[in-house]
Protein backbone atom coordinates (compact mmCIF):
# COMPACT_ATOMS: atom_id res chain seq x y z
CA UNK A 1 0.00 0.00 0.00
CA UNK A 2 1.76 3.57 -0.90
CA UNK A 3 0.39 6.08 1.21
CA UNK A 4 1.76 10.03 1.36
CA UNK A 5 3.69 11.20 4.15
CA UNK A 6 6.87 13.25 4.97
CA UNK A 7 10.42 12.40 5.26
CA UNK A 8 12.60 14.28 7.93
CA UNK A 9 16.32 14.99 8.08
CA UNK A 10 19.54 15.25 5.72
CA UNK A 11 20.46 12.18 5.56
CA UNK A 12 17.27 10.62 4.90
CA UNK A 13 15.69 12.69 2.34
CA UNK A 14 19.42 12.57 0.56
CA UNK A 15 18.75 9.24 0.33
CA UNK A 16 15.19 9.22 -0.91
CA UNK A 17 16.78 11.42 -3.73
CA UNK A 18 19.21 9.61 -5.14
CA UNK A 19 17.66 6.11 -4.94
CA UNK A 20 13.65 7.00 -5.68
CA UNK A 21 13.76 10.28 -6.82
CA UNK A 22 10.27 9.40 -8.54
CA UNK A 23 8.70 8.91 -4.71
CA UNK A 24 9.48 12.79 -3.87
CA UNK A 25 7.04 14.93 -4.98
CA UNK A 26 8.26 18.42 -3.40
CA UNK A 27 11.13 19.50 -0.85
CA UNK A 28 10.75 21.88 1.95
CA UNK A 29 13.64 23.84 3.40
CA UNK A 30 14.45 25.56 5.67
CA UNK A 31 15.40 29.42 4.60
CA UNK A 32 18.29 29.54 7.52
CA UNK A 33 20.17 26.23 5.76
CA UNK A 34 22.81 27.48 3.45
CA UNK A 35 25.41 24.43 4.13
CA UNK A 36 27.00 22.37 1.74
CA UNK A 37 24.71 19.30 2.62
CA UNK A 38 21.35 21.82 2.04
CA UNK A 39 22.40 22.70 -1.31
CA UNK A 40 23.31 19.16 -2.45
CA UNK A 41 20.01 18.29 -1.68
CA UNK A 42 18.78 21.03 -3.91
CA UNK A 43 21.14 20.03 -6.44
CA UNK A 44 19.16 16.68 -6.29
CA UNK A 45 15.83 18.13 -6.29
CA UNK A 46 16.76 20.47 -9.21
CA UNK A 47 18.05 17.44 -11.35
CA UNK A 48 15.04 15.44 -10.99
CA UNK A 49 12.71 18.33 -11.79
CA UNK A 50 11.38 18.11 -7.55
CA UNK A 51 10.00 21.71 -6.60
CA UNK A 52 12.06 23.08 -4.06
CA UNK A 53 9.94 25.43 -1.30
CA UNK A 54 12.25 27.68 0.99
CA UNK A 55 10.56 28.50 3.99
CA UNK A 56 10.31 29.93 7.57
CA UNK A 57 11.53 27.47 9.94
CA UNK A 58 8.68 27.88 11.91
CA UNK A 59 6.60 26.62 8.91
CA UNK A 60 8.86 23.36 8.98
CA UNK A 61 7.90 22.95 12.50
CA UNK A 62 4.52 23.26 11.97
CA UNK A 63 4.35 20.52 9.27
CA UNK A 64 6.52 18.04 11.32
CA UNK A 65 6.34 19.73 15.38
CA UNK A 66 7.50 16.24 16.80
CA UNK A 67 10.23 15.14 14.04
CA UNK A 68 13.88 16.69 14.32
CA UNK A 69 13.22 17.68 10.55
CA UNK A 70 16.88 19.16 10.16
CA UNK A 71 15.15 22.05 8.36
CA UNK A 72 14.59 19.32 5.36
CA UNK A 73 11.57 17.80 5.03
CA UNK A 74 10.43 15.62 1.72
CA UNK A 75 7.01 15.28 0.81
CA UNK A 76 6.65 11.57 -0.36
CA UNK A 77 4.73 8.63 -1.59
CA UNK A 78 6.24 5.55 -0.22
CA UNK A 79 5.20 1.98 0.56
CA UNK A 80 5.00 1.14 3.87
CA UNK A 81 7.21 -2.06 3.69
CA UNK A 82 10.57 0.53 2.90
CA UNK A 83 13.27 1.01 0.62
CA UNK A 84 13.24 -1.89 -2.00
CA UNK A 85 17.10 -4.28 -2.29
CA UNK A 86 17.88 -3.06 -5.75
CA UNK A 87 18.15 0.49 -4.14
CA UNK A 88 20.77 -0.63 -1.35
CA UNK A 89 23.80 -0.32 -3.89
CA UNK A 90 23.49 2.86 -5.06
CA UNK A 91 22.86 4.17 -1.72
CA UNK A 92 26.18 2.66 -0.02
CA UNK A 93 27.59 3.76 -2.91
CA UNK A 94 26.57 7.50 -1.99
CA UNK A 95 27.31 7.49 1.60
CA UNK A 96 30.05 10.20 2.73
CA UNK A 97 31.88 8.05 5.56
CA UNK A 98 31.96 4.27 6.03
CA UNK A 99 28.46 2.42 6.26
CA UNK A 100 27.25 1.87 9.62
CA UNK A 101 24.35 -0.55 9.47
CA UNK A 102 21.56 -2.91 11.84
CA UNK A 103 20.74 -5.61 10.31
CA UNK A 104 17.24 -7.06 11.82
CA UNK A 105 16.59 -10.88 11.03
CA UNK A 106 13.47 -11.57 12.13
CA UNK A 107 11.77 -8.86 14.14
CA UNK A 108 8.15 -9.07 14.36
CA UNK A 109 6.67 -6.98 17.28
CA UNK A 110 6.26 -3.53 15.93
CA UNK A 111 7.18 -2.08 19.35
CA UNK A 112 10.69 -3.12 18.91
CA UNK A 113 11.25 -2.75 15.19
CA UNK A 114 9.96 0.88 16.28
CA UNK A 115 12.51 1.26 19.51
CA UNK A 116 15.24 0.05 17.01
CA UNK A 117 14.42 2.66 14.39
CA UNK A 118 14.48 5.09 17.36
CA UNK A 119 17.91 3.88 18.99
CA UNK A 120 19.34 3.68 15.48
CA UNK A 121 18.61 7.74 14.41
CA UNK A 122 20.14 8.57 18.20
CA UNK A 123 23.46 6.51 17.29
CA UNK A 124 23.58 7.71 13.82
CA UNK A 125 23.47 4.23 11.93
CA UNK A 126 23.03 5.16 8.24
CA UNK A 127 19.99 2.19 7.68
CA UNK A 128 18.66 -0.39 9.09
CA UNK A 129 18.14 -3.80 6.88
CA UNK A 130 15.02 -6.26 7.66
CA UNK A 131 13.60 -9.28 5.15
CA UNK A 132 10.36 -8.88 3.52
CA UNK A 133 8.69 -12.01 4.87
CA UNK A 134 8.43 -12.82 8.82
CA UNK A 135 9.27 -9.48 9.85
CA UNK A 136 7.79 -6.12 11.09
CA UNK A 137 7.47 -2.69 8.60
CA UNK A 138 6.19 0.62 9.32
CA UNK A 139 2.98 0.84 10.84
CA UNK A 140 1.32 3.36 12.70
CA UNK A 141 2.82 1.69 15.87
CA UNK A 142 6.62 1.63 14.41
CA UNK A 143 5.97 5.34 14.07
CA UNK A 144 4.58 6.19 17.31
CA UNK A 145 7.25 3.88 18.99
CA UNK A 146 10.10 5.44 16.64
CA UNK A 147 9.12 8.96 18.08
CA UNK A 148 10.37 10.36 14.36
CA UNK A 149 13.22 7.71 13.35
CA UNK A 150 10.96 6.02 11.19
CA UNK A 151 11.19 9.09 8.85
CA UNK A 152 14.95 10.06 9.64
CA UNK A 153 16.14 6.05 9.22
CA UNK A 154 16.06 4.54 6.07
CA UNK A 155 14.86 0.96 6.12
CA UNK A 156 15.63 -1.23 3.39
CA UNK A 157 13.31 -4.14 3.21
CA UNK A 158 14.97 -7.49 1.00
CA UNK A 159 13.47 -10.42 -0.43
CA UNK A 160 16.46 -12.55 0.43
CA UNK A 161 18.32 -11.28 3.40
CA UNK A 162 21.51 -14.07 2.66
CA UNK A 163 22.16 -12.54 -0.66
CA UNK A 164 21.98 -9.15 1.13
CA UNK A 165 23.90 -10.08 3.71
CA UNK A 166 26.87 -11.71 1.14
CA UNK A 167 26.44 -8.21 -1.10
CA UNK A 168 27.05 -6.29 2.47
CA UNK A 169 30.55 -8.08 2.99
CA UNK A 170 31.57 -7.78 -1.03
CA UNK A 171 31.07 -4.19 -0.78
CA UNK A 172 33.77 -4.68 2.40
CA UNK A 173 31.20 -4.12 5.55
CA UNK A 174 32.29 -6.19 8.39
CA UNK A 175 29.14 -8.23 9.71
CA UNK A 176 29.19 -8.76 13.78
CA UNK A 177 26.43 -10.77 14.68
CA UNK A 178 25.18 -10.47 18.22
CA UNK A 179 25.16 -13.96 19.80
CA UNK A 180 24.67 -14.87 23.99
CA UNK A 181 27.27 -17.44 23.40
CA UNK A 182 30.18 -16.21 21.18
CA UNK A 183 33.77 -15.82 22.60
CA UNK A 184 34.41 -12.41 22.26
CA UNK A 185 32.36 -9.48 24.03
CA UNK A 186 31.53 -6.43 22.47
CA UNK A 187 34.61 -4.70 23.81
CA UNK A 188 37.21 -7.24 22.39
CA UNK A 189 36.16 -6.23 18.51
CA UNK A 190 36.78 -3.47 15.89
CA UNK A 191 33.83 -1.34 14.88
CA UNK A 192 35.28 1.64 13.48
CA UNK A 193 35.24 0.81 9.78
CA UNK A 194 32.22 -0.26 7.77
CA UNK A 195 30.51 -2.44 9.95
CA UNK A 196 26.61 -3.93 10.12
CA UNK A 197 25.58 -5.12 13.77
CA UNK A 198 23.21 -8.13 13.30
CA UNK A 199 20.75 -8.83 15.58
CA UNK A 200 18.03 -12.18 15.62
CA UNK A 201 13.85 -11.92 16.13
CA UNK A 202 12.22 -12.42 19.19
CA UNK A 203 12.42 -15.58 20.76
CA UNK A 204 14.60 -17.77 18.43
CA UNK A 205 17.28 -15.36 17.83
CA UNK A 206 19.21 -15.46 14.44
CA UNK A 207 18.75 -17.91 12.18
CA UNK A 208 21.51 -20.40 11.11
CA UNK A 209 22.10 -19.39 7.77
CA UNK A 210 22.82 -15.37 9.31
CA UNK A 211 24.65 -16.80 11.83
CA UNK A 212 27.26 -18.07 9.59
CA UNK A 213 27.39 -15.21 6.93
CA UNK A 214 28.20 -13.35 9.77
CA UNK A 215 32.12 -12.39 10.07
CA UNK A 216 32.28 -12.43 13.67
CA UNK A 217 30.19 -13.54 16.74
CA UNK A 218 29.89 -11.11 19.72
CA UNK A 219 28.28 -11.65 23.34
CA UNK A 220 27.15 -8.34 25.76
CA UNK A 221 28.96 -9.10 29.03
CA UNK A 222 25.88 -9.91 31.66
CA UNK A 223 26.25 -9.99 35.07
CA UNK A 224 23.17 -10.37 36.32
CA UNK A 225 20.81 -13.74 35.87
CA UNK A 226 18.81 -13.22 33.36
CA UNK A 227 20.27 -15.02 30.04
CA UNK A 228 19.55 -12.58 27.29
CA UNK A 229 18.47 -8.53 26.68
CA UNK A 230 15.24 -7.52 24.48
CA UNK A 231 16.36 -6.94 20.55
CA UNK A 232 16.16 -3.43 20.95
CA UNK A 233 18.24 -2.81 23.95
CA UNK A 234 20.52 -5.15 22.65
CA UNK A 235 20.84 -3.03 19.88
CA UNK A 236 21.48 0.16 21.78
CA UNK A 237 24.33 -1.12 23.57
CA UNK A 238 26.07 -2.68 20.62
CA UNK A 239 25.19 0.50 18.28
CA UNK A 240 26.63 2.65 21.01
CA UNK A 241 29.68 1.14 21.89
CA UNK A 242 30.30 0.99 17.88
CA UNK A 243 29.76 5.17 18.25
CA UNK A 244 32.00 5.12 21.33
CA UNK A 245 34.96 3.39 19.27
CA UNK A 246 34.10 5.83 16.13
CA UNK A 247 34.59 8.93 18.39
CA UNK A 248 37.36 7.51 20.30
CA UNK A 249 38.98 5.97 17.32
CA UNK A 250 39.72 2.21 18.96
CA UNK A 251 38.25 -0.34 20.84
CA UNK A 252 38.17 -0.56 24.78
Amino acid sequence: MRKKHYVCGMHAVKTLLVVRPGSVQEISVADSRSDRRCESIIDLASAADIPVHILPRQELDLMQPDIRHQGVIASVILADEGLREQELKPFLDNLESPPFLLVLDGVQDPHNLGACLRTADAAGVHAVIVPRDRAAHITPTVRKVASGAAETVPLFSVTNLARTLRSLKQAGIWLYAASDDAGRGIHDVDLQGPVAIVLGGEGKGLRRLTRELCDYQVAIPMAGQVESLNVSVAAGVLLFEAVRQRRQGSPA
